[in-house]
């Protein structure tokens, strides 16, 4: 088995080599290569200590020195060297209380989290394979090192890296690791926001966003996502759907882009509608107003999970206006997009798409040529460059005070209702109309 290693990865080795100390590429680097992906960041594990790795290289930075790691910095690049080591005592579900060095290879990849990840390979050794990695790649498991209960007892974070390894490589989870995640998920209390975030967006954004049902069968969404469990135990009876509401929101992740904030939106679109939930006297479910609770229990979801501000808005706005339907008309879509603003429209469209293509056949083919009507009048307004923001209006707050209005809150007012009859006419959008409608307005 050969792999080949970046020129500078082969270098770190063989300078450590040279003095006398082995050193492996390791871990996640080794197991992309293996699978033909392109690793997206090489470590390298070494016997060397690291104040030794340090006297070897002229350019070094004190990483994770506690913990044995080093980065080298080679042509402008970083690369983690990190001395075997042996974990002690885990004492807040996520970080050993201390490590000790170890001189042995073995050790070293025995604390790891998963076979798959706990290989090692380097020119002269070829690949180090202590626990069936190789073999679970191929039949495509999931699998801890040794004892899954240990393993995640130590770093409660793994629970949540095993349903998102699966997703991301299209694996199964081994049956005595997913008990293991069942009867500890309730540890992934302990691990920060932002910890469960990279892991959420990482799975979110995979090929496989349906191991969210993993996620939810062996309990880890209780803990990080309680408001998907009531969506998956909430029933659609509506003839526009045939999952329950957790199903849909699951189904609709796969049927739009692997982009995070449109996958987090599909995700969070109707969140809201166990809350809103009400039955006819005909046995139908209906979801009034599911839109805006939906959005605002997004916001405050990607708020508990630490997201950033523009990956919040954007959600929250996409959610808010997925099931808005306009007139078919220019003034209507001309709202809308005063609404969403232009470059937030063609995500709209593939949020309700994706939304339209999780349901049910019922209306199917009506509602995908409502959309497309919507989609065609908007490129028409586009390629005529009709006004439908402030910003394109043809006077602005400055030419009306020249024209005599004083600064203050009858300004944006009036700007305000200009914007509106140009939406309810474009051809209105000159100055001279605009200028002696403010006039009209100003004297009434």
């Amino acid at each position: 088995m050969q792999i080949i290693l970046p020129k500078n990865v082969n270098k770190i080795i063989h300078v450590l080599e040279e003095n006398g100390f082995e050193a492996y590429a390791v871990g996640g680097c080794i197991r992309d290569s293996l699978l033909g992906r392109t690793p997206n960041d090489w470590d390298i594990t070494t016997s060397a200590l690291p104040e030794q790795v340090k006297a070897l290289f002229k350019k070094t930075i004190d990483t994770g020195i506690q913990h044995g790691t080093v980065t080298i910095l080679l042509d402008k690049e970083g690369y983690e060297v990190t001395t075997y080591r042996l974990d002690g005592e885990y004492e807040d579900s996520r970080h050993p209380k201390e490590v000790t060095f170890t001189a042995l290879l073995s050790e070293d990849l025995k604390r790891r989290d998963f076979t798959i990840n706990a290989l090692a390979y380097n020119e002269k050794e070829g690949l180090v394979d202590l626990f069936g990695g190789q073999k679970d790649m191929e039949e495509k498991v999931i699998r801890c090192v040794g004892d899954p209960l240990e393993r995640f007892t130590e770093d409660a974070l793994r629970i949540l890296r095993a349903v998102r390894f699966a997703a991301q490589l299209g694996f199964s989870i081994e049956e005595r690791t997913r008990e293991a995640i069942g009867i500890l998920a309730g540890n992934l209390e302990h691990i920060s926001a932002e910890r469960i975030q990279a892991e959420l967006v990482k799975l979110a954004v995979s090929p496989h966003p349906e191991e969210l049902y993993t996620a939810y069968e062996t309990g880890i969404t209780r803990v990080i996502l309680p408001e998907l469990d009531a969506a998956m135990e909430t029933e659609q009876k509506n003839p526009h759907h045939c999952h329950t509401v957790g199903a849909h929101l699951i189904e609709s992740m796969r049927m739009i882009e692997p982009d995070k904030v449109l996958r987090l939106a599909m995700l969070l679109h109707d969140i809201g509608k166990p809350v809103v939930r009400s039955t006819g006297e005909d046995g139908v479910d209906h979801f009034f107003g599911h839109a805006d609770v939906s959005a605002q229990m997004a916001h405050d979801i990607l708020k508990r999970l630490k997201f950033d501000n523009d990956t919040l808005y954007t959600v929250e706005k996409l959610i808010a206006y997925h099931d808005y339907r306009p007139e078919i008309s220019e003034r209507a879509v001309r709202r809308f997009l005063n609404k969403t603003g232009k470059e937030l429209f063609p995500l709209i469209l593939k949020v309700q798409r994706a939304d339209i293509a999780a349901q049910s056949d019922y209306q199917r083919a009506e509602k995908e040529e409502r959309l497309k009507e919507v989609e065609l009048l908007a490129e028409k307004i586009f390629e005529e460059k009709q006004c439908f923001s402030l910003k394109d209006l043809a006077v602005s707050g400055r030419d009306l005070i020249d024209d005599g209005m004083e600064p203050g809150k009858q300004l944006g007012e009036v700007l305000s209702e200009l914007l509106g009859e140009v939406l309810r006419d474009p051809a209105h959008n000159t100055k001279e109309y605009l200028l002696e409608y403010s006039r009209t307005l100003r004297r009434s």
